[in-house]
């Protein structure tokens, strides 16, 4: 396997100094810009992945801090849930996905990297977005900039209306 000089990835081993690099984020509003935060709602908040599986790449992840989503309230589930379907609609809208993965790996087995606190992964797909260099050289392309796709989603989430509980 070759391995690549990535000077860049710093940043997240050194995020890895505080107790949770999501409740950081989370708490601290006037960071937003740097941290690429996208939207911030009443129970949760969506950020960009800086390491991206694909561009555009971002996670819904409540400001409750919890490694489970049983202990989640339904209130915060389902705004959640509200932001994770209106954030595919917008990857397909803003980015012309062709697709959308969404999920959650919950706890370090299922290949949870942040497994102390749960939240969800949006990543938008197009046909053939994958080839052969990941296979073959362990090395994965991203060749679109970072701050225009989190201007473009930044200014999408701000065209969503508020997420409304309602107790049946």
């Amino acid at each position: 396997m070759q391995h690549l000089c990535a000077p860049w990835r710093a940043e997240y081993f050194n995020s890895k100094l505080v107790d949770c690099v999501f409740c950081e984020i989370g708490k601290d509003a006037t960071q937003d810009d740097k941290t690429g935060v996208i939207f911030r709602a009443k129970h949760c908040f969506g950020v960009m992945n800086r390491f991206p599986y694909s561009p555009g790449h971002f996670m819904v992840i409540p400001y409750f801090h919890t490694d489970n989503i049983e202990k989640l309230d339904d209130e915060i589930w389902f705004e959640m849930s509200y932001y994770v379907k209106n954030g595919v609609k917008i990857l397909k809208d803003e980015l012309n996905a062709g697709g959308v993965n969404i999920g959650m790996n919950l706890g370090k087995a299922a290949g949870a990297g942040i497994a102390e606190h749960v939240h969800y992964h949006l990543v938008p797909r197009w046909e053939r977005d994958t080839n052969f260099i990941t296979t073959i050289a362990d090395v994965r392309v991203n060749g679109v900039p970072f701050h225009p796709l989190f201007t473009k989603l930044k200014e999408a989430f701000k065209t969503i209306t508020e997420y409304k509980f309602e107790r049946n």
